[in-house]
């Protein structure tokens, strides 16, 4: 497995393109994003959770249900929810694609993000339909990306190459999110592409399987979004014989897959609103996956974690805390805790009681831009990574006044 340039486009028969239309007031920021397969395309989703739901969420679900689509469109600056003719106007967005491209208004995906409860217009989207449709290109995978953007500040792209049965075949993904981040699915964009031939059964089978271990394992700040969610669109243009069954190439290509969704996560992770660190919460050898996963979540969630990660403080009885309240059935007596970064690693918990340590090593370690948490529950052979980031003062300045 290869990492590639060129992100949703990478893969053979991909288009993408990203404009400034209006919604949004500063110009300089692209609202509006169109990536596009020149052939119909097996497609799977996974949604938020939230009851509230966005109404492309709707439009959505009943697009695909027959388990193929071509295009996505996706705005950003408004998220279309809780607005009376929400529906109307994510179908009205399906429509124009549909218009301008040739293709049924059923087999596009349609996505929003940004605020919450504002009417949407379809004029500027109407209005510059066309635009956004004559510069699709592979080369404009950037702008798509960019357009999808709300309070991100770094693009989230990235995109594998890797072989099955001597093909090569390529996945590439686009994300965005920095806050409203708590997934219970996803809580946030993300769109996939792939020129690999798999059935839409087997598609949707390794994408939720795939988010239970990477988007829903991210959390910047506890609240799960109203919007949001995963797409890949498979294309089967590299000619792979066409995966129908959990075989080695069924796999491959999960593997590939996961390459792709955590290096996203860990990028969304990392740019959380007001975030100066990644912070990850690997817990290893429990009793169950689920006893690690729901353990690494708790202690990434925490408040206090997080501040003290912000403060590079290495109060580890925070970790122990978090892991008390989660809810899983571990033996404190058998927990160990380290803090790592890449150059070094030190244990300040062994056996659920603090050890000796060096405060300045402690202090250096967590002043890093990537930090590891190692919770070792020392009761079985399962482990599982949580993704987040910590809590800082720019968090409330940037959610103090989101909308004004």
């Amino acid at each position: 497995m290869e990492y590639i340039s060129d992100s949703i486009t990478a893969p053979i028969g991909f288009k993408a393109n990203g404009i400034h239309c209006g919604i949004r007031k500063n110009k300089n920021k692209k609202d509006l994003a169109l990536i596009v397969s020149d052939t119909i395309c097996t497609t799977a989703c996974v949604y938020t959770q939230n009851l509230v739901k966005g109404a492309p969420i709707t439009v959505t679900k009943q697009n695909v249900k027959n388990g193929f689509a071509q295009a996505i469109i996706c705005n950003s600056g408004n998220a279309n929810t809780c607005n009376e003719n929400g529906i109307e106007i994510a179908k009205l967005m399906c429509d124009l694609v549909a218009q301008h491209l040739d293709i049924d208004e059923s087999d596009v995906i349609v996505a929003s993000t940004g605020v919450i409860g504002q009417k949407l217009s379809i004029d500027p989207i109407k209005n510059n339909m066309n635009l956004l449709c004559d510069g699709l290109s592979k080369e404009n995978n950037i702008k798509a990306t960019e357009a999808i953007m709300t309070t991100d500040t770094t693009l989230k792209e990235v995109a594998v190459s890797f072989e099955l049965n001597s093909v090569e075949c390529r996945i590439g993904g686009i994300a965005k999110g920095s806050g409203m981040i708590h997934p219970n699915m996803a809580t946030m964009l993300a769109f996939l592409t792939t020129d690999v031939h798999i059935s839409s059964e087997m598609l949707q089978k390794a994408l939720s399987d795939d988010v239970e271990d990477t988007f829903n394992m991210i959390s910047i700040d506890g609240d799960t979004s109203t919007n949001d969610m995963v797409s890949i669109l498979a294309n089967g243009q590299s000619g792979n014989i066409e995966i129908t069954e959990e075989d080695a190439n069924y796999y491959i290509f999960k593997d590939a897959l996961n390459a792709v969704t955590s290096a996203l996560c860990q990028m969304i992770a990392k740019d959380g609103e007001g975030a100066t660190k990644l912070i990850e919460c690997k817990v290893i050898n429990g009793k169950t996956k689920q006893i690690c996963k729901k353990t690494a979540k708790s202690v990434i969630c925490s408040s206090l974690v997080k501040t003290a990660m912000f403060g590079a403080d290495a109060n580890w009885g925070r970790i122990l805390c978090a892991i008390g309240y989660s809810g899983c059935d571990v033996d404190v007596e058998k927990i160990s805790v380290s803090f790592c970064s890449d150059t070094d690693a030190i244990m300040v918990c062994e056996n659920g009681y603090g050890v000796d340590f060096s405060e300045e090593l402690a202090k250096k370690i967590l002043s890093q831009e990537e930090i590891t948490i190692i919770v070792d529950l020392n009761s079985g052979e399962y482990e599982a990574t949580a993704y987040g980031c910590d809590l800082t003062y720019d968090y409330v300045k940037i959610n103090g006044d989101y909308r004004t």
